[in-house]
């Protein structure tokens, strides 16, 4: 049976979606905003401070779910330059030193917010 994820360290959603979903022992999270759930604002200082946060967020609502960091199977990453991928590459390889997740990464249009990257992930529960 499905069961929503929620977590309380990850800014509330902008639209009719939650933070994630669960499905037996799989993970399966919404796109992660660069947004601090504290102020409610997006991160300041570019790609790499959005970065840290996007992924800040990411693993909170992923910990929600009963998995961590390391059970994180899979990530999508999008970002609004392309030119971005390898500062957006030097903060995610902090966060995924070993055992890195498979992983889609790539350009869109436009993101929420105006945002510079959003990303969300395929995990499972401990």
């Amino acid at each position: 049976m499905k069961t929503v994820v929620t977590s309380d360290n990850a800014p509330a959603a902008i639209g009719p979606y939650s933070h994630g979903t669960a499905y037996n022992s799989l993970i399966f999270t919404s796109g992660q905003l660069p947004v601090d759930a504290a102020t409610n604002q997006v991160a300041e200082g570019g790609i790499t401070a959005q970065s840290i946060q996007s992924l800040k967020n990411l693993i909170s609502v992923v910990e929600a779910g009963g998995g961590d960091v390391n059970t994180i199977l899979k990530t999508t990453c999008y970002l609004a330059n392309i030119s971005d991928f390898a500062a957006f590459n030097e903060v995610y390889k902090t966060v995924f030193e070993t055992d890195c997740p498979a992983r889609s990464c790539f350009a869109v249009k436009d993101l929420p917010l105006g945002v510079l990257v959003e990303v969300e992930a395929i995990a499972h529960a401990k």
